[in-house]
C-alpha cells in the first residue's frame, strides 16, 4: 500500500458500491474524485466488486472467501451503501462491514458533523449556526461483539445474551486518537458515558479516560452520560467539539448529529487504521434508503465528502480542501439540492454542479464509472 501522499501516484481502490442508493451515488462521486486528485497530480484505479445483498440472495454471502484478502491488497476502500428488503440487517452487516472494519484495524470511526453554509437544520439559526463537531467512534468492540448467544428459541423461557467488550488496548487507543484531534480543533473534547447505570464497562472506560487526559494538557476535557448528552447535541450542539464515544453510543449520536446538520444525506464517514497498516474504508453514513433507490434522487453528498475525507487520509490536502470548497459552494449559492434538503435536483445534477465548481462543466467521465462489476470479483 501507498503510505504517503505523492503527487504522482495512483492509489488503487477497492469500489464496493453495495446496495440502493449506493450504486447511485458511486458512479459521480468517482468522477468527481478523479477530477479532484487531478488537481495535485494524483490519480485512481478504481477496482469494482459486485458484493452486497444481490450476491447474498444469489449465494449465500455478502462477499466470497477470498474478499478480505483481495482487498488487503488496496490503498483504500471506497463503500457505497449495505443493505437491502428481504436481507436481515444483521447478516447484511456482519457479512461485510463488521468483517472489513474489524480484519483491517480500522478502530477509528470518524464522524464530522457541520452545518453547511446554505443548509438549515430542523434547529432554530440561534441554536445551530456554528454547529462543527466530530464523533469519533470506537470500531472495533465495545457493545458489537460477536460474544452472546440465544437459548431454547421459540419457547416461552427463551433466552438471548449480548456481551459488551471494552480491552484496555482498544479503549485507549482511541481515545489517544480523539485528545490528538481534539488538540487540533477547539480544544474540548466530550467522553460519552452510562456509568451510573452499566457498572462495570462504563465506569472503566471513564477510568481509561481520566488517566489519558493529563497526557493532554492543552484539550478540556469533559464526562456526560449518553441520555443527558444526546440532549445536548439537540439542545446546545455548538458547544460540542470531539466526542469520544463506544461503538453503541456513537453509531447512536453520529446520526443524531447528522439531522441537526441538515440531512443524514450529506454525512461522511472513515473507517481508519490510523497506523496505515491496512486500508482505510471510506463511507455515507446514510445506508441504503431502499425507499428512494431506483429514483435519482439521492444526496451525493455524503458520498463525495466520504471521498474527501479519503482523499485527505491519502495526504492530499489540497485536492480534498478544493473538493469539499465546490461542494460547499453548491449548497451556499445555488438552490440546486436534492429532496432531502428541499430541493428537486437529481442526483447527476447536483454533482454536476459540484463538477462545475471544481471547474469542468459536468462529470461527463462519470459514464466510466457507471457499471459497478467492472473489474470485479
Amino acid at each position: 500500500m501507498n503510505s504517503s501522499a505523492d503527487p504522482t501516484t495512483t492509489y488503487r481502490v477497492a469500489v464496493l458500491a453495495g446496495d440502493g442508493i449506493g450504486r447511485e451515488v458511486m458512479p459521480p462521486a468517482l468522477a468527481l474524485l478523479d477530477r479532484a486528485a487531478a488537481i495535485e497530480g494524483a490519480g485512481f484505479a478504481w477496482e469494482h466488486f459486485d458484493w452486497g445483498c444481490d450476491r447474498w440472495l444469489d449465494t449465500g454471502a455478502m462477499m466470497p472467501d477470498d474478499a478480505l484478502d483481495t482487498l488487503a491488497e488496496h490503498d483504500a476502500v471506497f463503500l457505497g451503501a449495505v443493505g437491502a428488503p428481504g436481507v436481515p440487517d444483521h447478516l447484511s452487516l456482519w457479512g461485510m462491514l463488521i468483517p472489513i472494519r474489524r480484519r483491517f484495524r480500522q478502530y477509528v470511526n470518524l464522524r464530522p458533523m457541520r452545518l453547511l453554509p446554505g443548509v438549515r437544520g430542523p434547529l432554530r439559526p440561534e441554536i445551530s449556526d456554528g454547529l462543527d463537531l466530530v464523533v469519533v467512534r470506537e470500531n472495533n468492540e465495545g457493545e458489537y461483539s460477536e460474544i452472546g448467544g440465544r437459548l431454547y428459541p421459540g419457547e416461552p423461557g427463551e433466552l438471548a445474551m449480548q456481551e459488551a467488550v471494552f480491552t484496555r488496548i482498544g479503549v485507549e487507543r482511541v481515545m489517544h486518537y480523539a485528545f490528538e484531534l481534539a488538540a487540533t480543533r477547539r480544544g474540548r473534547l466530550t467522553s460519552a458515558t452510562k456509568s451510573n447505570g452499566i457498572v462495570h464497562t462504563m465506569p472503566f472506560w471513564d477510568e481509561v479516560f481520566g488517566e489519558i487526559g493529563p497526557a493532554y494538557p492543552s484539550v478540556t476535557t469533559n464526562e456526560r452520560h449518553i441520555d443527558a448528552l444526546a440532549a445536548d447535541c439537540v439542545l446546545r450542539p455548538t458547544e460540542l467539539d470531539v466526542i469520544v464515544a463506544s461503538n453503541l453510543f456513537g453509531d447512536i449520536l453520529s446520526d443524531l448529529t447528522a439531522a441537526v446538520a441538515g440531512s443524514i444525506g450529506i454525512a461522511a464517514s472513515a473507517n481508519l487504521n490510523p497506523e496505515r497498516d491496512h486500508p482505510s474504508m471510506f463511507e455515507p453514513v446514510h445506508g441504503s434508503a431502499p425507499d428512494i433507490a431506483g429514483r435519482g434522487i439521492a444526496n451525493p453528498m455524503g458520498q463525495i465528502w466520504s471521498g474527501v475525507l479519503m482523499l485527505e487520509h491519502l495526504g492530499h490536502e489540497r485536492a480534498a480542501a478544493e473538493l469539499m470548497s465546490a461542494m460547499e459552494g453548491v449548497l451556499a449559492d445555488s438552490d440546486v439540492r436534492t429532496p432531502d434538503l428541499g430541493g428537486d435536483a437529481t442526483t447527476d445534477e447536483v454533482a454536476a454542479a459540484v463538477a462545475e465548481r471544481l471547474g469542468a462543466a459536468r462529470p461527463t467521465d462519470a459514464n466510466d464509472h457507471d457499471d459497478p462489476t467492472g473489474g470485479g470479483a
